[in-house]
């Protein structure tokens, strides 16, 4: 039995980094028109388009969705008064790759053919439990590694069994988004578009006896 045994509260982070292999990206095609009818179906026509073109690189109708449709009047004032402008028509698709390749192609070819919006695109990473669990393995060793450092330091012994686990909230691993509003700010963004890395974080806090 060991004698005068304490608890020692320490915590431990784990980090994974890999490469995005999925991208969302929002395109909107905006239309505008003194008849409602007339910019509805200006918008649809162009829409269709675009989802067409999207189609033809080879990306699968199930990975295509329309996210916002919106309607909206449009005004203006002058000295105080309003002035009744007409429609603004606003449908925003999002289109899901499995390929963080395509994503230059797709917004050239969306551009090419109409749209005039890309909201925003945003990478991501499948099987994310995966790389979370790997992160989580090395958060607890990190967590010992430090145990270890502080009761060695003090002359002391460690139970190597952990007492008590218990995980810390961590953000989920999102690459900020990139967000292009029109298709002039387009032009100044070359393509491909290169995602970088995502990183997985773990962190939890342990409890180990020590004892002299």
């Amino acid at each position: 039995m060991y004698k005068n045994v304490q608890i020692l509260t320490v915590n431990g982070t784990g980090k994974v980094f890999i490469k995005p292999n999925v991208v969302k990206i929002l395109i909107g095609v905006v239309t505008q028109g003194v008849q409602l009818v007339d910019a509805q179906q200006e918008n649809a026509v162009i829409t269709q388009q675009v989802i067409q073109s999207i189609k033809q690189l080879g990306v699968v109708q199930e990975k295509i969705q329309t996210e916002s449709y919106r309607i909206q009047p449009l005004y203006e004032y002058l000295e105080g008064k309003q002035n009744f402008l007409g429609y603004e028509v606003s449908n925003n698709v999002l289109i899901n790759l499995d390929q963080v390749s395509q994503v230059g192609a797709v917004i050239d070819t969306a551009v090419a053919n109409g749209a005039n919006r890309i909201n925003d695109f945003q990478f991501s990473v499948k099987s994310e439990d995966i790389y979370y669990q790997e992160a989580l393995n090395k958060a607890l060793h990190n967590a010992f590694i430090n145990a270890q450092t502080i009761i060695g330091t003090m002359g002391l012994s460690l139970h190597p069994i952990p007492l008590h686990i218990k995980e810390m909230t961590s953000e989920r691993p999102v690459l900020p988004q990139q967000s292009l509003y029109s298709t002039q700010m387009i032009g100044a963004v070359t393509t491909p578009i290169e995602p970088g890395q995502l990183e997985i974080e773990a962190r939890l806090e342990v409890k180990f006896y020590y004892f002299k």
